[in-house]
């Protein structure tokens, strides 16, 4: 007897930010996501090592990347700087990325590490994390 077993489909999520870059990972069939790292950048320029130690490790079929935007949908200054991380990921990797609408997931990232661990949960590098996870998660919901 043959099973078919229905393959999950691996994806990681980007919280783009100039110091850092907070990194999640989740997949189809249970449509979750979970907080994974933060990776620091210097002068704006990720760690490009560290993502591809990623990438090779989770074999993701898509990423996705927040796309910051101010509450009235206008794009926020480091939009573009998120877009061109976004191209670059495509370039390096030949994976799909998309873009997905950020806001407010840093509010929400830290109420969630907040009632988790109280003011000890409200690290930067977690926030990022938690962030990424925000938006990856909201993009698989949208994508049912």
């Amino acid at each position: 007897m043959i099973l078919n077993m229905t393959r999950a489909n691996f994806l990681i999520g980007f919280d783009f930010g100039i110091n850092n870059i907070g990194v999640a990972i989740g997949q189809t069939i249970t449509q979750t996501s979970q907080p994974l790292s933060s990776i620091k950048s210097i002068k704006g320029i990720p760690n490009w090592k560290i993502i591809e130690n990623l990438i090779k490790a989770w074999n993701p079929q898509t990423i996705i990347v927040g796309l910051p935007l101010n509450m009235d949908g206008s794009m926020q200054n480091i939009a573009v700087r998120a877009k061109y991380f976004a191209q670059e990921l495509r370039k390096k990797f030949f994976i799909p990325v998309n873009m997905q609408d950020e806001r407010l997931t840093t509010i929400e990232a830290k109420s969630i590490l907040f009632d988790l661990k109280g003011y000890r949960g409200l690290k930067k590098s977690l926030i990022n994390a938690q962030s990424a996870a925000i938006i990856l998660n909201s993009w698989i919901h949208k994508n049912k």
